[in-house]
Formats: C-alpha cells, sequence, structure tokens
C-alpha cells in the first residue's frame, strides 16, 4: 500500500485503538500490523507527539515479561479530536469511493 495512505490514517488508527482501551506501543504496533503493514518505527514518534499535544497520558504498569510497559490513555480533549478525525474521514472517504466506483456526477 502507498505509504502516503498509510501515514495520513496512522492518527485515526492509534487514536481510534487507545479509545477502545489503555494500550502499550508494541501492543498498537501488533493490533496495526493486523490490518495493515506499517513499521515499528512510525508508531513511537506518532506516540510522543499525541501526548505531547495534550491528546493521551502516560502511566507504567509492571509486566510479568520484563520491565514495566508505558500505557498510553486518551483523555478528553484526545477523544474529541477522534470524533473529528473520524468525520473528517467519513467525508474523505465517501467521496473519493464515489469518484473510484464512477460516481454520477460526472
Amino acid at each position: 500500500m502507498n505509504p502516503q495512505f498509510k501515514k495520513g490514517v496512522l492518527n485515526l488508527c492509534v487514536l481510534a485503538l487507545v479509545a477502545e482501551q489503555d494500550r502499550y506501543g508494541y501492543e498498537l504496533v501488533q493490533a496495526i500490523s493486523a490490518k495493515v503493514a506499517i513499521s515499528e518505527g512510525a508508531v513511537y514518534p506518532l506516540l510522543r507527539r499525541l501526548t505531547t499535544e495534550g491528546y493521551f497520558t502516560t502511566y507504567l504498569m509492571e509486566s510479568g515479561e520484563g520491565p514495566p510497559r508505558k500505557y498510553y490513555q486518551i483523555t478528553e480533549q484526545g477523544r474529541k479530536h477522534l470524533v473529528e478525525l473520524r468525520t473528517e474521514w467519513n467525508v474523505f472517504t465517501n467521496g473519493v469511493n464515489d469518484l473510484i466506483r464512477g460516481g454520477d456526477d460526472r
């Protein structure tokens, strides 16, 4: 898949997954990779940026498999941003789908 397509929707995917439940970085990589091929290196800078922008908070939780894990939790600001992104995504994909299916507006 075109890397620009993936890069454009990665914010939305990460926000949506963390809105479902708190998650740690590698868990997010695995969940997204199950549906869309991504590099692990693309997710961690995004997590830092979303946290800096106030969309996530973080906390550490002990792990039975090694060092404590940093979990990401969505904030109220993050939930509002997610609603905005979902709306934009739906408008965008509906328009694109109309165009590639040969909409009647030609």
